[in-house]
């Protein structure tokens, strides 16, 4: 039996022919008619999480792994807007979220009663698209309701993708359950169109006149985009990708530009700019730093994010799309000679590869990365999640595989429960490479009894925020320790005990490399039996500086 109330029932309709098959609910009293139906509906599965700020993460993880619309919902009041770093993450990342709230009826809000505030549009701008349902559903209001609820859930997934708002107000009683089917509900079926050889004639004739084109490619979902896609669609270009848009790993540009100075000869006379954000600084302004020349950019959804200061023009689109109409109309061009531009970054990025796989750095957050991307390339399939800061620019190092990291916002916030919503939705092993701040942060991530022990944390605690201690002129201030880095000597041990996390401790070479063999052990029953595991590798600042810093002299 489903609730007595017509729009929760007409939303739950909807999230079913939609395809939202996966639903994170939140407990709460006001959302009671609404998490019914969901647990209730066999379409949907749901996923119990009591802290609402994680909530919002393991939606993300979930829509991540799943590739459609995943559906967060939580109670009323300030309920929702504890959902608002993650919907702004999911914004930035073009991740599909239906975040659906509970509410009262209009006429108490801001009358002092519980749980009140105004909320349907507490999101702002960082959904696409907000809506506020009719408390009653009937007749005209019927027809009203349906036309709400099909707007948001088109606009989930239009340009680009997106998360969105779904507000629902409840009157009393909320616990009556007396409705043995639910509606068939009208659904708009709307046709987007594909992307054209219009659309990117501009673009391809500033490319054909190029010597040296460079392709730069930033955080762009691993489905969308895959490397083959450039080896074959774009034989005459420099290619150069982080770990966090192509499923291959980084190529390692960052450093290259650490090294030195590029020869003019070997800029680019033309970029094409694909994706989302880059993590590399040094990419950003070296592109920034370019003379005037043609910037085109791939954004899906046609929004003008001018990076390089520079941009030419903007192509609205999927980038694989976008890629194969410019590589087919390329193809029937004269093939320009950019050999020794191509050659050349070719040569100085490998032997920056090489010096990279020679390096041993000492007992670090470096090295137990180095030796967990080490495993994790022997095993037959996996997925890496990284923390922001140091840990995603150790993965973007290391990791010879597509990385997941919330960088829309590069928040610390909500890095663990993206991982461990991710894990919830598929077998293979899911690790999670995460410092201390974020790891505490977010620690309520691990307050969930459906973890399993496919999510593998490797947790880098060197008891503070060791990006910091690279800042030297942070050194001179008496705040840098307490109040930037915050310094701390907080351990892992106590938490995992209590959420039942196994938990192994390494605080020198040795018991890493023995507790980087246990984190990547597969083992023969299903990871569903266990429990996740927990590698807590207790460093310094200082060791983690000197270790980047030794591989910098090596450069």
């Amino acid at each position: 039996m489903y609730s007595n109330k017509e729009n929760v029932n007409i939303l739950t309709a909807l999230l079913v022919r939609y395809g939202v098959g996966h639903a994170v609910v939140c407990p709460g009293s006001r959302n009671a008619p609404i998490v019914h139906n969901l647990a209730e509906c066999p379409d949907i599965e749901c996923h119990p999480v009591t802290d609402e700020r994680s909530a919002g993460f393991y939606a993300l993880g979930i829509a991540q792994a799943t590739h459609f619309p995943v559906a967060v919902c939580v109670t009323s009041g300030s309920a929702l807007l504890n959902l608002l770093p993650a919907v702004a993450e999911a914004f930035y990342q073009h991740v599909p979220l239906v975040v659906i709230s509970a509410d009262r009826p209009q006429q108490w809000i801001d009358q002092l009663d519980g749980q009140t505030l105004p909320q349907p549009d507490a999101l702002g701008r960082f959904v696409r698209h907000a809506v506020s349902l009719p408390l009653k559903a009937v007749g005209e209001q019927h027809w009203h309701c349906n036309r709400l609820a099909n707007e948001a859930l088109l606009a989930c997934r239009q340009g680009g993708e997106g998360p969105v708002h779904i507000n629902v107000p409840i009157d009393e009683p909320l616990y009556t359950f007396t409705t043995p089917h639910l509606p068939e509900e009208r659904m708009v079926q709307m046709v987007q169109p594909g992307v054209s050889v219009q659309q990117v004639a501009l673009c391809v004739e500033d490319w054909a006149k190029a010597h040296r084109p460079l392709v730069v490619v930033g955080q762009c979902s691993q489905e969308k985009l895959m490397i083959e896609d450039f080896h074959s669609i774009i034989p005459h270009a420099v290619v150069l990708n982080e770990a966090l848009s192509i499923g291959c790993g980084a190529c390692h540009f960052d450093e290259l530009l650490a090294t030195g100075e590029i020869p003019d000869n070997m800029k680019p006379d033309f970029v094409l700019y694909l994706g989302d954000v880059l993590v590399s600084k040094g990419m950003r302004q070296f592109l920034r730093s370019l003379p005037d020349v043609p910037v085109w950019t791939v954004s899906e959804d046609g929004m003008l994010h001018d990076v390089t200061t520079k941009m030419s023009g903007v192509v609205e689109g999927n980038p694989g799309e976008v890629l194969t109409v410019i590589g087919n109309e390329l193809s029937l061009r004269a093939k320009h000679k950019v050999s020794k531009f191509i050659d050349w970054w070719d040569e100085r990025l490998g032997e920056i590869d090489e010096k990279i796989e020679t390096y041993r750095a000492p007992f670090s957050s470096m090295s137990a990365v180095s030796m967990l991307a080490e495993q994790v390339n022997e095993l037959p399939f996996s997925y890496v999640h990284a923390g922001n800061s140091s840990a995603v620019r150790l993965a973007n190092i290391y990791v010879p595989r597509y990385v997941y990291c919330n960088r829309g916002v590069n928040g610390i916030e909500g890095s663990l429960s993206t991982a461990a919503g991710f894990s919830l939705v598929v077998g293979e092993p899911v690790f999670c490479i995460i410092g201390d701040l974020s790891f505490f942060y977010d620690s309520n991530a691990l307050w969930n009894q459906h973890l399993y022990g496919n999510l593998r944390i490797l947790l880098l605690n060197n008891g503070g925020g060791g990006i910091f201690e690279k800042f030297e002129g942070l050194k001179q201030s008496a705040a840098r320790e307490e109040y930037v880095m915050a310094k701390h000597s907080t351990c892992a041990q106590g938490l995992c005990q209590s959420f039942g996390i196994n938990y192994k401790k390494a605080t020198n070479s040795i018991e890493l490399e023995q507790g980087i063999g246990w984190l990547t052990t597969l083992h023969d029953t299903s990871e569903a039996e266990g429990r996740p595991l927990l590698l807590e590798v207790v460093t310094t600042t200082e060791n983690d500086a000197k270790a980047l810093q030794g591989l910098l002299a090596t450069l």
